[in-house]
């Protein structure tokens, strides 16, 4: 199957809080972080330690996560100690710092959760998530390219997700296509002056493939409204284990021409491309 249409709704273990605003982040000596911000109406301080960068994908072990502390009760005579930030440019950054050892705290904050297919956001779909990532070194990696499939007739993504030059992937999810462990990643596609309005709307998600961490997905018209192919297209992923999330912005295409050598040559050349990433992945054949 060329693409896995789910619900985005996994949930994140960075995953702070919701529609948050004045957005403050400390850090202290001793390697915890104090988040002060504003939503539902009141001020928050909630206190996360415990964790930094992410596990390879492992069965027997669980992915790392924070502790969090969202008592209100620790942030009382809590010392920052972070410096300016001087990390890599972070996708949706709100704040972030330079930790007394070296390593980098950040804030983010997305609409992970829009409804597939530029829906209608209901039931809390669509709110701004509050994201808190911990790491050394570097981040995972999200890569991405665009084609044709079925002989040109449907647009294409694929690309693969990526973290210390290994795969990220789950093991458990559900029938959705949703992570159901803390492993699984979705990959969260934004199409831009597409069909659907004039700007960013979303499109899909769907999981990085176990276990190459290779995703594809082609536009195919799943609504009325459809297909989704855009000027450009943003795919965004939930960063690995504590990592910050990553994201990259890819041209979409015109309509492919059997009869343009230059559609043919790059059609060539891309699937070549996938099939040299793809490895043992059974669900990326289509061309």
């Amino acid at each position: 199957m060329l693409a896995l249409v789910c619900a985005a709704d996994a949930s994140a273990s960075q995953l702070i809080d919701r529609n948050a605003s004045g957005i403050r982040l400390a850090v202290n000596a001793h390697g915890e972080a104090l988040l002060t911000y504003r939503a539902q109406g009141g001020v928050h301080h909630v206190r996360a330690w415990g964790a930094i960068n992410a596990r390879y994908p492992n069965p027997h072990l669980p992915q790392v996560q924070f502790r969090k502390d969202y008592s209100g009760r620790s942030w009382l005579g809590f010392r920052n100690a972070c410096r300016s930030y001087s990390g890599p440019k972070l996708a949706f950054f709100v704040t972030g710092c330079t930790a007394p050892d070296g390593s980098y705290w950040a804030v983010q904050s997305w609409r992970r959760t829009l409804p597939n297919f530029d829906g209608r956001p209901h039931a809390g779909l669509g709110a701004w998530e509050l994201h808190l990532s911990h790491w050394s070194g570097g981040t995972a990696t999200l890569e991405a390219w665009t084609d044709w499939v079925y002989g040109g007739r449907y647009h294409h993504l694929f690309g693969r997700l990526m973290y210390g030059g290994r795969p990220v992937y789950g093991f458990f999810a559900t029938r959705a296509g949703s992570p159901a462990d803390n492993y699984g990643r979705n990959i969260y596609v934004d199409t831009f002056d597409s069909r659907y309005g004039r700007g960013w709307r979303r499109e899909n998600a769907f999981l990085a493939h176990r276990p190459t961490g290779i995703f594809c997905y082609g536009f195919y018209p799943f609504t009325p409204r459809g297909p989704g192919n855009g000027t450009k297209y943003r795919l965004t992923a939930v960063g690995s284990g504590v990592t910050p999330d990553v994201s990259v912005v890819v041209p979409g295409l015109h309509n492919y021409d059997r009869n343009n050598a230059a559609d043919v040559a790059y059609e060539r050349q891309q699937n070549a491309l996938l099939d040299s990433i793809r490895g043992v992945d059974k669900k990326c054949r289509a061309h």
